[in-house]
């Protein structure tokens, strides 16, 4: 046994115990990991553990044909120590109101450790008689150490944390969480695909409750009459409930969308082949020099972790104005003014998008984010444009002529004479290659503008994705409007072909951080402020 397992062993003997039975009960072994790797999306089997800090682990079992299992490994309570955390929490409830309000989780944690010292006394003889009780009485619950450390774990997972989700939310690999009334809770995971787990609800009152505890989490209660919620949860990923069960008919259901804590970078889509190099130093060109550009695609296309990973490419010192429902974009700019619509209260009281854009445009921004564009904010976005100032934003179309068929159309009717105050359209899509889900952006559309005799908005594909060799195409080289006759006339270029190799020189620039991998989020901001402030010589390598 290497030593490092039997450090964690030795710290978590659930996790001892856990394997050991398996492996009594299949003759197999699971291999210990720390991380896990891409190719084990390859194997044909599956047998891995790895942690998500303790003391969780995940179990990921099984076989294509058969199907993989994701199973949760935590420490379980038996009867008595069940009872035992029921008076606890019941006396933590009880006494809590004598506690200061706590406004940020380290507050809460510590109020939880005060309020878990005054009510639990630790000691390994467990609790004295009922004749030294009667003699000398205390309102203390007694535990052992051991019993302290499973309550304990309990008390926070289920009071400060996200109760039965905690594994999962913890988990790096995790994207998706489909709950369906009381069964088995599926999830997408990033390596494997859907997979089920052994995290269920006993009963449809335990999941109502949490549920709509989750709700009020968010400030946003479900109820009967308002049985549809979206929201984000305290980490940030988006949230989708349906509380009331003549809605969802299975009982109360949600779906969540997990948050990266750091954005993936405009280098990793890069090295993962979701855009090209290419693709990404025209759009860092495009929103260098305030173009607006909108990011469009299906459902879970990857639409936000695009729009997050190209951020950096606007300049360091601009000024972001953000207005969103759900809290999601994450410019790294030091002014950003970041709005939230505020959904419930007296009518009178409530803030949407469309209300956030309007003072948007009296706040100067140097570029107006929109979250997801569905309704009438879509022509104050186009106003916005109109007046000189870029927007960028994500949009539900899968192609050019749908986008502009809904920008045009009711309830958002952007006129279609000013559809070419938009420059740029991204379309993403996850395709599957190989039984595997992958992201690609599809194609980069340039809007030429309205033209009567052609009748209707001009549109150019500077680049196309060839599915069949899975490669990003150039088609706008020495052709493309946006570089040659916005960027280049801006910038001054005597020849407007010189903007090609600005072009080509930013793609060189993220060609070399992935040679060498300087991917990460932060590395990859630090080095396009450099190369903004002091061009190539403040770059960390040669190009």
């Amino acid at each position: 046994m290497p030593a490092k397992l039997g450090k964690v062993l030795e710290r978590n003997p659930h996790l001892s115990i856990y394997m050991q039975k398996y492996a009594q009960e299949t003759n197999q072994t699971p291999k210990f990991v720390d991380t896990l790797s891409k190719d084990i999306s390859k194997e044909s089997h599956v047998d891995v553990v790895y942690p998500v800090g303790d003391p969780i682990f995940i179990h990921l079992h099984g076989s294509k044909d058969m199907g993989q299992h994701y199973d949760v490994i935590q420490p379980e309570m038996t009867e008595d120590v069940t009872k035992q955390y029921n008076r606890v929490v019941d006396r933590i409830f009880v006494e809590s109101h004598k506690e200061k309000i706590h406004v940020t989780d380290e507050e809460f944690n510590e109020v939880l450790d005060r309020l878990l010292g005054d009510i639990v006394k630790v000691s390994e003889r467990g609790a004295p008689s009922k004749l030294v009780q009667l003699f000398k009485p205390s309102s203390k619950i007694y535990l052992s150490p051991d019993e302290m450390k499973l309550v304990e774990y309990y008390v926070k997972r289920n009071i400060l944390q996200n109760g039965v989700l905690e594994p999962v939310l913890r988990d790096p690999y995790i994207e998706d969480i489909h709950c369906v009334g009381v069964r088995e809770i599926n999830l997408y995971h990033k390596i494997l695909g859907m997979v089920e787990t052994n995290i269920r609800f006993s009963e449809l009152a335990e999941l109502d409750k949490y549920t709509k505890s989750m709700s009020e989490r968010m400030g946003r209660p479900a109820s009967l009459s308002r049985p549809i919620i979206d929201g984000a949860l305290p980490d940030g990923s988006r949230i989708n409930i349906v509380y009331a069960n003549d809605v969802s008919v299975s009982g109360p259901s949600f779906t969540i969308r997990k948050f990266s804590t750091e954005p993936l970078s405009s280098a990793q889509l890069a090295g993962w082949n979701t855009l090209s190099s290419q693709e990404a130093a025209y759009l860092w060109l495009c929103l260098e020099n305030g173009m607006s550009v909108f990011v469009c695609g299906e459902t879970a296309s990857g639409k936000t972790t695009l729009l997050n990973a190209i951020f950096p490419f606007i300049p360091y010192d601009q000024k972001i104005f953000s207005a969103e429902d759900t809290l999601e974009v994450q410019p790294p700019h030091s002014v950003w003014q970041q709005l939230s619509t505020r959904e419930f209260g007296p009518e009178d009281s409530k803030v949407d998008t469309f209300a956030l854009l309007r003072s948007g445009l009296r706040s100067r921004p140097n570029y107006i984010v929109v979250g997801e564009i569905r309704g009438k904010e879509g022509n104050v976005a186009f106003q916005a444009m109109q007046t000189g100032i870029p927007v960028m934003a994500t949009f539900h179309a899968a192609s050019v002529k749908r986008m502009i068929q809904r920008f045009t159309g009711a309830p958002i009717s952007v006129p279609v004479t000013s559809m070419d105050n938009l420059n740029v359209a991204v379309f993403l899509a996850g395709v599957y290659r190989g039984g595997k889900l992958i992201r690609r952006v599809l194609s980069i559309e340039e809007i030429l503008g309205y033209s009567e005799a052609m009748g209707g908005v001009m549109t150019r594909a500077v680049f196309v994705w060839n599915p069949v060799d899975d490669q990003h195409i150039f088609r706008g080289m020495n052709n493309s409007f946006i570089l040659e006759e916005r960027i280049a006339v801006k910038r001054g270029f005597k020849d407007k072909r010189d903007i090609y190799k600005e072009l080509a020189l930013r793609a060189k620039i993220l060609d070399k951080m992935k040679e060498m991998n300087m991917t990460n989020y932060k590395t990859v901001n630090d080095i396009l402020r450099a190369f903004q402030k002091e061009g190539v010589s403040g770059l960390p390598f040669t190009v």
